[in-house]
């Protein structure tokens, strides 16, 4: 009897020894690997819409916290997120019998570069694109624009964490 406790005790603690480090959002970050930061992506889009490059910045930011126990900091990070933003397009993708847009569409287009301060063959340069359809005859402002903006960046900033932590 005496045995048998020890013997579920070393299972028990090697079980929980084997798992720690595991995530439950897939990310695969190195080991030494402490800190990361994301540097001010700039609107280069022909189509600027204001304060659109402060909102992603902060999209990426919040979601690698969330997702990693990371720290975030201003320079020298052990990862870095740096890019633009190339492209915020609104153009109609289904049309009604009169010549009007029956949808229109939101595009938005991110170019990032990701540095890995530990390990040069995990560095990337990749394009992340989403949208958002909206009605035609429905103005893009306000409330509607902010869902639009969000549900893109959403999408996108999870498209760039499993590329570069997930290496989905």
């Amino acid at each position: 009897m005496k045995h048998l406790k020890f013997l579920l005790l070393t299972v028990i603690a090697t079980s929980f020894l084997g798992c720690w480090k595991y995530s439950f959002t897939g990310a695969s970050i190195p080991e030494g690997t402490k800190t990361f930061q994301v540097n001010y992506f700039q609107n280069n889009a022909p189509l600027i819409e204001p304060g659109l490059e402060r909102d992603f910045t902060l999209a990426l930011q919040d979601l690698i916290l969330n997702q990693t126990s990371l720290e975030l900091v201003k320079s020298g990070g052990d990862l870095t997120y740096e890019g633009e933003i190339v492209e915020y397009r609104i153009s109609p993708t289904t049309a009604t019998a009169n010549n009007t847009a029956a949808q229109n569409r939101l595009t938005i287009t991110v170019n990032v570069r990701f540095y890995d301060k530990n390990d040069e063959d995990a560095e990337k340069e990749q394009r992340f694109s989403f949208f958002y359809d909206y009605a035609g005859s429905a103005q893009l402002v306000g409330s509607q624009k902010d869902t639009a903006i969000a549900e893109i960046f959403e999408r996108i900033t999870q498209d760039i964490f499993n590329a570069t932590l997930a290496k989905w």
